[in-house]
């Protein structure tokens, strides 16, 4: 084979090696993402061809996808999604069978933005776009060792009319997903100054009602612990309990948002969240409550238990690689920020991964 010479032949190269095991992918796109290549680099845009994976069969029709086409990303396929046959979302389907996890082929990658972490997490792409109704590009991110970020609810134009969802980008880092996240966002501009440190934060390991794997609550609470012995966070003392969302964010996802019970905990949340992210503050959490799952589903413990309350509430958050369980699964440490800081956000996660051990490659994920 002749060596790739471009970063879209070097994905496309990936993707026909790995995803045979890995099902990533639903679709390719190799004769028009090369064309694209070619006239992104010819016309000299930002992005320049880099190339990006998006979610689902819809996907390339997405606000998201379509902004970063305009910018020079260069789309090469179309990644899993769950597929017809159970009530949970954290797995997907690609052409070749069922999405496997990059770090243990027995496990889910999570979900619904399946493939778009496990394309990202092997390097099939250098970012994917994501949709994160309840948790779906953080979980995926958490699961597959990767950076995903929700953006704040009603930032971007979203086909979800509960309101619920919202778009998300996933990369290897922040600072990888930061042109691609700058594009999304608002057409680029100069990069934000570096956040002045430390950071401050809230940490809860529940938001006082999930109940956590304790493997998982202690991988994230040694990287927050790292965190501030780097003296990137200051943690304060404030209380982050909040009342459990799940009801609420099924009655409204059922079409009933004026339910009684659903009006009164988002109002209490959302009043306890404001008084929480005061002065610009972020919130800290595990990801998920549980590690990955096997292919044959998450169990009775919710994965979104510590991910659908912030669609609810509508602020933007992302989920960082924490560490790994004993096991070999990837861990995510959830950063909330206040509505509308998806930026400042973004520029927090930089320097958080700035402090904690660099991102490593999946054993599924071959070689260059």
């Amino acid at each position: 084979m002749t060596p790739a010479t471009s970063a879209v032949a070097r994905a496309l190269e990936r993707i026909e090696r790995l995803d045979p095991a890995l099902h990533a992918f639903i679709e390719v796109w190799p004769d028009a993402a090369l064309a694209r290549e070619r006239e992104a680099v010819a016309r000299r845009l930002p992005l320049g061809g880099l190339p990006f994976a998006v979610k689902g069969p819809s996907g390339i029709r997405s606000y998201a996808a379509r902004r970063l086409i305009a910018a020079g990303g260069v789309p090469v396929g179309a990644t899993s999604v769950p597929g017809p046959g159970t009530a949970w979302q954290t797995w997907g389907r690609g052409a070749h069978g069922r999405t496997v996890n990059p770090w243990r082929a027995d496990r889910t990658p999570g979900g619904s933005s399946a493939g778009a972490a496990v394309a990202v997490a092997a390097g099939m792409a250098e970012a994917a776009t994501g949709g994160d109704g309840a948790g779906s590009v953080r979980i995926p991110a958490a699961w597959c060792g990767v950076f995903g970020l929700k953006t704040t609810n009603g930032l971007l134009p979203s086909p979800d009319r509960t309101g619920l969802a919202s778009a998300g980008v996933l990369a290897r880092t922040a600072a990888a997903a930061e042109p691609c996240l700058r594009r999304v966002l608002d057409g680029g501009g100069a990069p934000d100054e570096a956040p002045g440190l430390p950071l401050p934060a809230v940490y809860s390991e529940d938001l006082g009602f999930a109940e956590v794997d304790p493997e998982v609550a202690a991988v994230v609470r040694a990287a927050v612990d790292r965190l501030v012995a780097a003296g990137t966070v200051r943690l304060l003392d404030r209380d982050a309990g909040l009342l459990d969302p799940a009801g609420a964010w099924t009655a409204v996802r059922g079409g009933s948002p004026d339910d009684p019970e659903a009006v009164r905990v988002r109002r209490t949340n959302d009043e306890r969240l404001d008084a929480l992210l005061a002065g610009g503050a972020l919130l800290l959490t595990p990801a998920t409550p549980n590690r990955p799952h096997g292919h044959e589903g998450p169990g009775t413990r919710y994965s979104t238990a510590l991910t659908w309350a912030f669609n609810l509430s509508g602020h933007p958050a992302a989920s960082l690689p924490a560490g790994f369980t004993g096991d070999g699964c990837p861990v995510g440490l959830q950063v909330v920020a206040p509505r509308g800081a998806d930026l400042g956000l973004l520029a927090a996660a930089r320097a958080v991964e700035d402090a904690l051990p660099p991102a490593r490659t999946p054993p599924l994920a071959g070689r260059d």
